[in-house]
């Protein structure tokens, strides 16, 4: 479980994290990223990278679309200290996600993130 200052729960955050941030598709997910807008922020003003995830009923029916929350949850736990201070994350997972193994999921997970936050290997 994902601590609850790390946690995205609004509509407008989902929203800005998808619509404003950068993205990066694999087979079985996308991950969406939306860094903090000033450069040079006072380090103790920034509030802890948040996560959300989507998973629609494309992926499958309600125990797989659990599951695949689940992993992803995991997975984006073990990468937080990864993330800028501040940034918004959304996982989407997309059709056939329930189908894979977590490690697939994981090896995934990291080439995205690798992506969007410039060769920073998780």
């Amino acid at each position: 479980m994902l601590p609850s200052e790390n946690r995205l729960r609004r509509r407008e955050d989902f929203a800005t994290a998808m619509r404003r941030g950068r993205r990066a598709g694999r087979p079985h997910l996308v991950v969406h990223l939306s860094g903090v807008s000033d450069p040079h922020p006072a380090q103790e003003s920034l509030p802890a990278p948040r996560a959300g995830f989507v998973v629609s009923k494309a992926v499958g029916n309600a125990v797989v679309r659990n599951r695949v929350q689940r992993r992803l949850r995991h997975l984006v736990r073990d990468r937080l200290t990864l993330l800028p201070a501040g940034s918004l994350v959304v996982v989407r997972a997309l059709p056939g996600a329930g189908d894979v193994a977590s490690d697939q999921l994981a090896r995934e997970l990291d080439a995205a993130l690798e992506r969007l936050l410039g060769g920073v290997r998780p």
